[in-house]
């Protein structure tokens, strides 16, 4: 249902529909791996009583990922023990009690890519989150569960955090819209992070409209009285019928890079992926440090490795890192000095089966999307539909939650 529909119930009703559709829409393994917690049905009817009139997001159900504290609720980020080693607070976290001042009703907490660490969606705690729109397929993640929910019509609105690709590939893989902020945000500030560098704020819905009133509310949208310029740039290692079917979803925004632009961003996004690779296990280390040694066995073996890269990491590797840090965001303030956004293709293939969960592909995801998280820039993410019926996704990267470009884009969407 829409954003329109959900307001149209009554407050008991809402809140009965959405354990409903937690119960009917997923299987019992899937209910474990895509809910973290669901709030009593009298609870929420409550809040959709109390919403206030005439409110941004009156009476809207949303879920909040793991990783944004709820009062009196424990955060585990994916994992079996985080409320052992991190205090359970007792009033909600920044973005959560930003969302709820909109009107909107908080239903639960979703499920996650343990610590946020991973794109796939595994989990060998709660279940691999699978998307509800190609089962068997993940959703992608690490914002596994929130763009679940959204896909399978159980909320029409989740909270999601996007380091490196969390909220675009989930988005993408699901075939639904996806929003992401910028780091160091104060909604960001106060959840369980990842690396400070990178993290950031975001959220899902199932259509443009929906998206367009959830940014007007969260963040505030702008027009302008020319249209905004921007242009397609293909990466390489795409499936052939991604790229074709990106070209094409690109093609009512924007045409493709001329060849000198396209050939500077190519170059310069080179070192993207290692930068933010370095520096992502830099911080995740940080983050994880008072802990770590004494929940080792506690955590998914492949967390486990990627957090104690951090060992191995030389001097040269460090430099190497702030220097392609430093240098891609020089090249995206020269971008955004003649342009307005530029578009990308959100992943290089539709949603993996477990089997296709490989180291190797999920360098191919972070090929695409390191650019934009090593810029700490905003992006939408557009759903693509695939011949095969799958889904991909366009990458609206602008430099400002607020640019007129968002706008732009979903109205024509």
């Amino acid at each position: 249902m829409t954003f329109a529909q959900w307001q149209e119930l009554a407050p008991a009703a809402a809140a009965r529909e959405i354990h409903q559709r937690v119960r009917s829409r997923l299987s019992s393994v899937q209910q474990r791996a895509v809910v973290a917690f669901l709030r009593p049905e009298s609870e929420i009817a409550a809040d959709f009583a109390g919403a206030a009139p005439g409110s941004p997001l009156e009476r809207i159900p949303f879920f909040a990922k793991d990783l944004f504290d709820v009062g009196g609720v424990p955060t585990f980020g994916g994992s079996a023990f985080l409320p052992e080693v991190r205090l359970t607070r007792a009033v909600d976290g920044a973005f959560v009690k930003a969302t709820k001042a909109t009107g909107a009703v908080l239903a639960g907490k979703t499920q996650m890519h343990e610590f946020a660490y991973g794109v796939t969606g595994e989990n060998p705690t709660y279940g691999d989150c699978e998307s509800p729109r190609a089962p068997g397929r993940t959703t992608g993640g690490s914002s596994s569960g929130s763009a679940a929910v959204v896909a399978a019509g159980i909320a029409p609105l989740a909270l999601g955090s996007d380091t490196g690709c969390s909220v675009r590939l989930p988005a993408a893989f699901c075939g639904i819209y996806g929003f992401r902020l910028m780091p160091r945000d104060p909604w960001i500030s106060d959840a369980l992070g990842l690396a400070t560098t990178f993290d950031t704020a975001g959220w899902f819905t199932d259509n443009a409209p929906d998206m367009r009133t959830a940014i007007g509310a969260l963040v505030g949208l702008r027009t302008s009285q020319r249209e905004p310029r921007g242009c397609y740039l293909e990466m390489p290692g795409l499936d052939p019928d991604v790229a074709t079917a990106c070209h094409q979803a690109a093609s009512p925004f924007a045409e493709p890079a001329e060849p000198f632009v396209r050939d500077d961003l190519l170059h310069g996004f080179g070192p993207a992926r290692d930068s933010y690779n370095t520096i992502t296990a830099i911080e995740a280390w940080e983050v994880h440090q008072g802990w770590a040694e004494k929940c080792q066995d506690r955590y998914d073996p492949n967390v486990w490795q990627r957090l104690t890269r951090v060992r191995s990491i030389t001097p040269a590797q460090i430099a190497d890192a702030d220097l392609g840090l430093a240098t891609i965001r020089m090249l995206w303030t020269k971008f955004f000095l003649t342009y307005d956004f530029l578009i990308l293709a959100a992943t290089p293939f539709p949603a993996m089966t477990k089997a296709e969960c490989t180291f190797e592909n999920r360098m191919r995801i972070l090929t695409l999307n390191a650019p934009a998280s090593i810029g700490g820039l905003p992006v939408l993410t557009v759903p693509v539909t695939l011949p095969s019926g799958l889904t991909t996704g366009l990458q609206i990267i602008v430099n400002s939650p607020q640019s007129p470009v968002v706008n732009w884009v979903l109205g024509r969407c």
